[in-house]
């Protein structure tokens, strides 16, 4: 797992807030965070969630990608379209943050099944199902069913059953 560069992010952050002229408190409205968190961010003291980084990238006006790849959540030497495809899922507001790792786990399985190898950063949650495993992807590569609920049309083979 890489270390994240939080403190690195920190500087950039108070930079661009800087080059903004917003103060501190400014930012951590827009961004709708509190000051203290924000400060402690800027000061390499918390580590941000993409969440959070996206709704200050979005109260910057700069890009949530830039943040991802400060905060050592995304890796600037992938593949551009690996990086917007993660950027993109991270940035999603309709997901939780749980959601957003399994269908990176999930990916990244059709990666590396796909000979486009693994990442190296740990940036999935390693309390998760590995990819490729019962837990995340059933047979052909299709997300895993919920307990309780068949596929319609597919009388073949043996079900799951909870428990």
């Amino acid at each position: 797992m890489a270390s994240l560069n939080v403190g690195g992010l920190g500087e950039y952050l108070r930079e661009q807030r800087r080059n903004a002229q917003l103060s501190l408190r400014q930012l951590a409205d827009a961004a709708g965070v509190s000051n203290p968190y924000l400060s402690q961010i800027e000061r390499g003291l918390r580590k941000p969630s993409a969440e959070v980084l996206q709704q200050v990238a979005k109260a910057l006006r700069i890009s949530a990608e830039t943040l991802y790849v400060r905060a050592g959540i995304l890796d600037a030497e992938r593949d551009r379209d690996e990086v917007e495809t993660r950027a993109v899922i991270l940035a999603d507001p309709t997901l939780t943050e749980r959601q957003k790792q399994v269908l990176l786990q999930i990916y990244e399985s059709f990666r590396k099944e796909n000979g486009f190898g693994g990442t190296e950063d740990g940036e999935v949650d390693p309390a998760g199902p590995e990819p490729g495993t019962e837990a995340s992807t059933s047979t052909g590569g299709r997300p895993a069913e919920r307990p309780g609920r068949e596929a319609e049309g597919d009388d073949s083979g043996p079900r799951r059953t909870a428990g």
